[in-house]
C-alpha cells in the first residue's frame, strides 16, 4: 500500500511509521502547523494536491482531525486514524459520519459514545509498544530481574527510586478564569475536582455538570467550535478545563507527600518550585532518554489525566515496555489486557499509593517479578505489528462488505 501520513506531535508516529514500512508498505508524510483542526483552507489546498497528483490507498494520522476527513471525502480516498488522547474534541464533528472514514479509539468508552451516535466507521483498538526498539537502546533482557544493559556510560544518571515523567499543567485554563467566577460556581466546580479526586477508575465531572451549572457558566466562559462541529459547552469545560486543573491537583499532592518519605526524581518542563524535596532532572527527550528513566527508576509513577475515561494511555505502555516497573491509577481496561500485582500495580488514593511506594521499595525480587511479568506481556502481546496489522485487516475487510 502506499500511504500518506500526516504527521505532528504524536509521540508514537515513529513507530507506526516504522511498522508499515515493515509490513512492506509506503509511507509518504506531510507536516505542517495546524491552527484549526477543523478548517483551514490552505492546508487542505496542500493536502488535497498531494492526493491527486499522486496515487494513495489511504491516508493515516494519530487522532482524528475533521479538516483531513473532509478532504478524503472529496477525493475518494481511505481516512484512517486511530487516536491517543480522549475525548478528542475534534472528533465531535460532523465529518466523523462520512464513508472515507477508518476510526480507531483506544479509549473503549469513546468507542461505545460514537458508535451510539451512529458513527458506524469506528473501532476499539488499544495503544502498543515497540520493544524491539527499547532493547536495542536499553540492553535486551535475560531473565527475570536481570538485563544485558547496552555500553551507554549516562544510564547511572537516570538511576533513582521513584520517578515521575510528565507535566504538572500549572499552565491550565481554569486557574486562569477562576477569579472571575462568582463563589457559588467556584465553590461547586472545586468540590467536583475533589471528589473526583477520591474516586479511582470512573469519571464523575461529567454527570455534575448539570444544566443549571452548565447555564450560569454561559456567562463566564465562552463557548468557541467551528460550524461543523457537534462539541457543547459541557464536554468542552470538563476536558479542556477542570480535566487539567484535576491533574495538576493530583500529580502536585502526589508528588509532594511521597517526596516527604521517599527520592522522588521528577522529569518535567513544568514549574516545579513548590515542590522543595523532590529531585527536579530537567525534561528528558521521548525517544532516547526518557526509557532509560523508565529502566533504570526502582518505581515509574503514572496519573492518567481524568479525561481518558477507561482506556490505557501510552505512558503504561511505555514503562512497561522499557522493563519498568509500574505503579498507576487503576484504569477500567487495565484488567483487559494485565493482572494486577503480576504486570503492574495500581494505587487507590494518595495514602494508599504512599504505602505501596514504601512496600515495593522493600520488596525488590517481587518488584522485578512485576516488571519481567509486564515488559514479557507487551512484547508477546501488544506490539505495533499486531495493532496495525489489525487496523489493515479491519479495512481490508470493510471493502469486502
Amino acid at each position: 500500500m502506499h500511504i500518506l501520513m500526516y504527521r505532528w506531535k504524536a509521540y508514537n508516529y515513529r513507530d507506526i511509521e516504522q511498522t508499515f514500512l515493515l509490513l512492506g508498505h509506503t509511507v509518504d508524510n506531510i507536516e505542517q502547523e495546524l491552527g484549526s483542526y477543523d478548517v483551514s483552507p490552505e492546508f487542505e489546498r496542500v493536502i488535497e494536491e498531494k492526493i491527486r497528483g499522486t496515487h494513495y490507498d489511504m491516508v493515516f494520522t494519530v487522532n482524528y482531525f475533521p479538516l483531513i476527513s473532509n478532504v478524503c471525502e472529496r477525493t475518494g480516498v481511505k481516512y484512517v486514524s486511530w487516536t491517543c488522547d480522549n475525548p478528542l474534541i475534534s472528533m465531535y464533528h460532523e465529518s466523523v459520519f462520512h464513508d472515507c472514514n477508518y476510526i480507531f479509539t483506544f479509549d473503549k468508552t469513546n468507542y461505545l459514545e460514537f458508535r451510539g451516535m451512529g458513527v458506524k466507521h469506528i473501532w476499539y483498538l488499544p495503544l502498543a509498544v515497540d520493544t524491539e526498539r527499547m532493547d536495542a537502546l536499553l540492553g535486551v533482557p535475560e531473565e527475570v530481574g536481570r538485563w544485558k544493559v547496552a555500553q551507554d556510560p549516562e544510564m547511572q544518571k537516570y538511576r533513582g527510586d521513584v520517578a515521575f515523567v510528565g507535566s504538572l499543567y500549572e499552565r491550565n485554563s481554569y486557574d486562569k478564569i477562576k477569579s472571575r467566577l462568582p463563589e457559588y460556581l467556584r465553590g461547586y466546580f472545586d468540590a467536583v475536582m475533589e471528589a473526583q479526586l477520591n474516586i479511582s477508575g470512573a469519571n464523575i465531572v461529567e454527570p455534575m455538570l448539570t444544566t443549571n451549572i452548565l447555564e450560569q457558566l454561559q456567562e463566564y466562559f465562552q463557548l468557541e467550535k467551528s460550524e461543523g462541529s457537534f462539541s457543547d459547552l459541557g464536554l468542552i469545560f470538563q476536558t479542556t478545563v477542570l480535566g487539567f486543573k484535576i491533574a495538576e491537583i493530583e500529580r502536585r499532592r502526589a508528588l509532594i507527600e511521597l517526596s516527604k518519605h521517599y527520592k522522588v526524581n521528577v522529569y518535567s518542563n513544568s514549574d516545579v518550585s513548590d515542590l522543595l524535596r523532590i529531585q527536579y532532572c530537567g525534561s528528558v527527550d521521548y525517544w532516547s532518554e526518557m526509557p532509560k528513566v523508565f529502566r533504570m527508576s526502582k518505581i515509574n509513577l503514572n496519573f492518567t489525566i481524568p479525561n481518558i475515561k477507561s482506556g490505557i494511555p501510552l505512558r503504561i505502555w511505555d514503562v512497561l515496555g522499557c522493563g519498568g516497573f509500574l505503579l498507576t491509577n487503576y484504569q477500567a481496561e487495565i484488567p483487559y489486557y494485565f493482572k494486577e500485582g503480576e504486570d503492574l500495580v495500581c494505587f487507590d488514593g494518595l495514602e494508599d499509593l504512599c504505602e505501596k511506594v514504601g512496600y515495593y521499595l522493600e520488596h525488590e525480587e517481587e518488584r522485578k517479578r512485576i516488571a519481567w511479568n509486564g515488559y514479557r506481556k507487551v512484547r508477546e502481546k501488544h506490539s505495533y505489528i499486531e495493532r496495525i496489522r489489525t487496523i489493515l485487516d479491519t479495512v481490508a475487510g470493510e471493502d469486502t462488505k
